[in-house]
């Protein structure tokens, strides 16, 4: 059986009607199509599929589907400017290296934006323990740490 959920959806309202043990990342990827969410360990450990919901960074891989009635819902592509163009915090991964397989980069993403939108000037120790819940295996960290200073930073020169 069916339940229709209301929620907003990177900007846009959306009604979709889901089987109530779906999670949201299988929503997310399943009927809304938005691949950019990546499930990875599928327990809430590695934070691939990191989205925002409202104003906090979640596992959508643990987030039941039905709790995002009347939310609002950011994922990876909710980030994408006019043009397509790429965010200041995408900007900042490409720029600094903060992409190698690209696999975390959706979910360290996010988990940056919440942090930004809730702290534009964090601390280097503000920023690690943000990004605590979010798993590299290529880069080592040091390049997504410097990723998202360079965002804080362009994002306090807008």
């Amino acid at each position: 059986m069916k339940k229709e959920i209301n929620f907003v959806l990177n900007g846009s309202e959306v009604t979709v009607a889901i089987e109530a043990h779906k999670r949201l990342i299988d929503v997310l990827r399943g009927p809304l199509g938005l691949t950019g969410t990546k499930e990875g360990c599928g327990e809430g450990e590695c934070g691939a599929c990191t989205v925002i919901v409202d104003g906090r960074a979640v596992n959508s891989c643990l987030y039941p589907a039905l709790e995002v009635e009347g939310k609002s819902v950011t994922t990876i592509e909710g980030l994408l400017g006019t043009d397509n163009n790429l965010s200041i915090i995408q900007e900042a991964f490409v720029d600094q290296g903060g992409i190698q397989c690209g696999f975390c980069t959706p979910g360290m993403i996010m988990s940056t934006k919440a942090l930004l939108d809730d702290n534009p000037d964090p601390t280097e120790e503000e920023i690690r323990d943000a990004l605590l819940g979010n798993l590299c295996r290529c880069t080592g960290y040091v390049q997504i740490i410097e990723s998202v200073k360079s965002a804080a930073d362009m994002v306090k020169n807008q």
